[in-house]
């Protein structure tokens, strides 16, 4: 059985011309949706989605109203996939109950992998640069240099980690990080400080 999706995303656009193209297509039950595409909730398709069953085809008129992203269109489609579950887009011409819809489709997975992995190296290539010029990514530090030994010579003067937060207006787990920082150097240069 084919079912159909089709989705604008305001009140003042009009599904027909989907409509009209899907039921030309052949779909006997067809799903209407007035939603934004980067909506997460979308009723409609969630049921839609839950109505197809293995052997069905699932048919939209593009591509970009089914999907999010390219990610989770692959995603989507994947799924149908796994269920044994068609998927056409008529705009496009793809139709992944055939070997090249399963190509195209699997080209396109392709791209999105080889995407996320440029995103992943200019990253990592933009915190290896800043970290060559000094800067460390994170967030920035509660207390300066003096502020920390001054809270460190409160530790070993007996004063409570709570008290010593309260006095720096920072969380105890602040003043606990800081003095698990001193006693790892510590190990290494001999200076005793147990946090």
């Amino acid at each position: 059985m084919k079912i159909g999706y089709a989705r604008v995303s305001t009140s003042s656009q009009d599904t027909s011309l989907q409509i009209d193209a899907l039921n030309a297509a052949g779909c006997e039950i067809i799903y209407k949706e007035k939603a934004s595409g980067s909506k997460k909730d979308r009723p409609e398709l969630e049921q839609c989605l839950k109505s197809l069953r293995k052997a069905d085809t699932l048919v939209v008129w593009k591509l970009d109203r089914l999907g999010r992203s390219l990610q989770h269109l692959l995603e989507v489609i994947n799924d149908l996939e796994n269920k044994g579950i068609g998927f056409t887009s008529l705009t496009e011409s793809i139709d992944t109950t055939t070997s090249t819809g399963k190509l195209v489709f699997n080209i396109f997975g392709s791209l999105a992998e080889f995407e996320r992995s440029l995103i992943k190296d200019r990253v990592k290539a933009g915190l290896e640069a800043a970290r060559k010029k000094g800067r460390i990514g994170g967030r920035p530090s509660a207390l300066d240099e003096q502020q920390k030994e001054m809270a460190i010579t409160m530790f070993n003067g007996g004063a409570l980690k709570s008290d010593i937060a309260k006095h720096f207006g920072v969380t105890r787990q602040t003043i606990y990080t800081i003095l698990q920082a001193r006693h790892a150097t510590s190990r290494v240069t001999g200076t005793p400080v147990s946090p």
